[in-house]
């Protein structure tokens, strides 16, 4: 592990010239990076990590009482595996209502919490648009061209995450899943567009390049963000989305919330026409974000073998 750090852009004018250059280095470069004079208002982010904070402070059974289920994945699960193993950690996860079942759960008798995560959803979402218009100029297309992808309802969601100490945290110097102890969450790449992350003030996350784990350094006033694998079917490779996990501690508790940006569960991607020519072809056939996206979901839950990955789409 090292502390290489990943770039830091500040997103003030995101029609500068130099801000959308830095953004396309940071993505080849890395996937990762982190935004600063992002515009989501501190009272917000604030708000939020004390939400945070008051709902897994409360007794198991009334977080299990909103227990997520295959079925309606909107609730609190504390058995999640990643690369069919236990990851340490608890989450709520948020997403908008959506059919007859998909409908979010809300704890009982906790004053402020569906409106601290509401809020945080509403921002990162605006935020998490915003990026993805440059995303479509920096990959040669018109602004609003991705949007369509999202319509005429997006399945993104947040993600509240809580890392207890760990009494037996391991790290594995390079792809090997947690054995003999428990990562926080094990290497993964994320399936969809982009993920917004809020961290705390204590380190955890790694994003793995060249060989070798680099630590995320955690900043008050920065979102994490990085490409998810859509992008880099979208962007016919030339953006990578990199794997990434978190450590676990054995003395101290860590919370963060992702906002995951993804399409519309009716929605294909493939490589864009721009990314496209004669001495490049198409490095992917065309995805169904909905079959994607449940077929990664299943292996949250139980060992369904190896996870669907978009190197199973590859032509």
């Amino acid at each position: 592990m090292t502390m290489q750090n990943i770039p830091v852009i500040s997103i003030a004018d995101l029609g500068d010239t130099a801000t959308l250059a830095a953004l396309d280095a940071a993505c080849r470069d890395w996937g990762f990076f982190q935004v600063v004079e992002h515009g989501v208002p501190a009272e917000v982010t604030q708000a939020l990590q004390q939400a945070m904070q008051r709902f897994f402070a409360l007794p198991r059974e009334a977080k299990r009482a909103i227990l997520r289920t295959a079925e309606n994945p909107w609730g609190y699960f504390d058995q999640e595996l990643t690369k069919n193993t236990r990851d340490w950690k608890e989450v709520f996860d948020y997403g908008p209502p959506s059919g007859d079942v998909l409908r979010p759960q809300w704890p009982a008798d906790l004053p402020g919490f569906r409106e601290a995560v509401l809020d945080y959803y509403r921002a990162c979402e605006a935020l998490a648009l915003r990026l993805l218009d440059v995303l479509s100029i920096n990959l040669g297309m018109p602004a609003d061209h991705l949007r369509a992808t999202f319509a005429p309802e997006h399945s993104s969601f947040v993600r509240l995450n809580y890392y207890p100490p760990c009494p037996t945290p391991v790290r594995p110097d390079g792809l090997q899943p947690a054995s003999g102890g428990y990562l926080g969450i094990n290497h993964h790449t994320d399936s969809g567009v982009l993920t917004i992350l809020l961290q705390d003030d204590q380190p955890g996350l790694e994003v793995y390049r060249h060989g070798g784990w680099h630590l995320v350094e955690p900043r008050r006033d920065a979102f994490v963000v990085n490409i998810g694998d859509v992008v880099q079917v979208w962007s016919n490779d030339r953006y990578r989305a990199s794997l990434h996990r978190v450590v676990a501690n054995t003395a101290h508790a860590r919370y963060s919330a992702p906002f995951f940006l993804n399409p519309a569960y009716a929605a294909e991607y493939a490589p864009l026409p721009s990314m496209v020519d004669a001495a490049n072809p198409p490095r992917y056939r065309a995805i169904n974000w909905g079959e994607f996206r449940s077929r990664r979901a299943a292996g949250d839950y139980a060992d369904y073998g190896e996870e669907v990955q978009i190197s199973h789409y590859r032509i």
